[in-house]
């Protein structure tokens, strides 16, 4: 099993590898959205259509498992626990993701827009890329350092009371955080932002 056959069984349901880490002989591959074109694959998925609650994470935890069955892979996720795994720790260790410094995650392709969907473990050590630098070292201006209008995000760490509050009264925040918006790499990454905004609002009902 090598990385490029993974992607490739990966790319039928629009997910790519975001990142591996070795743990203990096993490999665990992380899995987040291919884009372009994710968000729009989703709409036509049968837990977008059926009008019941947390159509993401049912159609990822139906996907990656048979995903994982189809590998001899186990599937974990970010959400249904306990247990819950490690996901930031695996994102931080792997060869493609680092801690922004606003604190955020942030991913070599998606930027500050990251987000796992969920995992393959296999009980086998697979080959992984070289790790590179973090884009933040080379980010001019580091923009999302003054993007949030409350400096909800600093040194000090995430204000999330604040956060919410200013949700409440600017329709920009509504739609997709300023801060991960700000950052230029993931102002390339093809995200729609109709995806963004189903995110904001899994964070905060409106």
């Amino acid at each position: 099993m090598t990385l490029n056959e993974i992607a490739k069984a990966a790319a039928a349901a629009h997910l790519t590898p975001m990142g591996g880490v070795h743990d203990d002989g096993q490999t665990i591959i992380l899995l987040g959205p291919k884009e372009p074109g994710f968000w729009s694959f989703l709409q036509t998925e049968p837990e977008f259509l059926d009008q019941a609650p947390d159509p993401m994470d049912r159609w990822s935890a139906r996907v990656i498992t048979g995903l994982a069955a189809g590998l001899d892979a186990q599937a974990v996720f970010p959400f249904g626990g306990p247990p819950f795994h490690p996901f930031i720790s695996w994102a931080l260790q792997s060869n493609e993701c680092w801690q922004s410094p606003v604190g955020l995650l942030v991913h070599k392709d998606a930027g500050l827009l990251v987000s796992y969907r969920g995992a393959l473990v296999f009980d086998r050590l697979l080959k992984l890329p070289e790790s590179g630098p973090s884009p933040c070292q080379t980010c001019i201006g580091q923009p999302c350092l003054t993007a949030c209008p409350v400096d909800a995000l600093s040194g000090s760490g995430y204000d999330v009371p604040a956060c919410k509050a200013h949700i409440d009264v600017d329709a920009v925040c509504r739609a997709g955080c300023r801060v991960r918006l700000s950052c230029p790499v993931s102002q390339s990454y093809a995200r729609d932002p109709a995806q963004t905004a189903f995110h904001m609002e899994a964070f905060y009902p409106s």
